[in-house]
């Protein structure tokens, strides 16, 4: 008996957040207002997980950019759709918060001053030449490791969506060089064709009829690896250059 009133309360909020959102959507700048507030909380601690710190809504960029990443959210949710709102308006502004970050790092790369890394004897001479370049690379690659978090972080979170893990990619990898390949190519298939691509958002399920048709893999293989050729195809689809880099380094593609 003690869980009816808590499951009422669940209801009562899906009913809200649909009312609300349906205002949003057709134009009710008050709707729209009272459900960004609604969810301000929630709007923090997607900002908090993906920065990996504490937002201050007063001080920080992050805030604005998470924002404006969930009304990004409520004007291109499709209602209807299998998908529910706060799990696309956290994928939207996990994004937005990597494009943010990812922004950050390229603009004080180009930004960086040498100054910072320069050793200038007596007469004002740049020395240790070899230490600067160490400074800049040490630099870099911790950026680089940082972004790289960011985007296991993000394509986890798309992997959950299909029901998939890390942990079960491993035992799933095909271990021939040549099936993996294979796997790549129906994955590229996908990823390149619009139509296949939305088929896959939709159902969460490979088209294999279509893929048949497109690639020179039987259907009994594409069945057998379709959890692997899923995971490939979000990375692919996906914002994730540092992982796209390393899987294709990693096939030799």
């Amino acid at each position: 008996m003690g869980v009816l009133p808590f499951r009422g309360r669940r209801i009562e909020e899906r009913n809200e957040l649909a009312r609300l959102l349906h205002g949003a959507k057709s134009g009710n700048a008050s709707a729209r207002n009272e459900l960004i507030a609604m969810y301000i909380p929630f709007i923090l601690r997607i900002a908090a997980q993906t920065a990996r710190r504490y937002i201050d809504p007063k001080a920080d960029d992050e805030y604005s950019i998470c924002l404006s990443a969930f009304n990004e959210a409520i004007d291109r949710f499709q209602e209807g759709k299998a998908a529910s709102f706060l799990t696309f308006a956290e994928t939207v502004i996990r994004r937005r918060l990597i494009d943010f970050f990812r922004s950050q790092h390229q603009h004080r790369l180009k930004q960086l001053p040498w100054s910072e890394f320069d050793v200038i004897d007596d007469e004002d001479n740049v020395s240790n030449w070899a230490e600067v370049s160490s400074s800049l690379e040490v630099h870099q690659a911790e950026q680089e490791a940082a972004m790289r978090a960011l985007e296991i972080e993000e394509y986890a979170h798309r992997l959950a969506a299909f029901d998939l893990s890390f942990h079960e990619l491993i035992d799933i990898s095909p271990k021939h060089e040549d099936a993996r390949r294979n796997a790549l190519a129906c994955a590229r298939a996908i990823a390149s064709d619009a139509e296949l691509l939305a088929f896959v958002e939709r159902r969460r399920a490979l088209p294999l009829k279509a893929l048949e048709d497109r690639v020179n893999v039987s259907r009994k293989t594409l069945e057998r690896q379709r959890k692997y050729i899923l995971a490939i195809v979000i990375l692919l689809a996906g914002d994730f250059p540092l992982l796209k880099s390393f899987l294709m380094n990693a096939e030799g593609a």
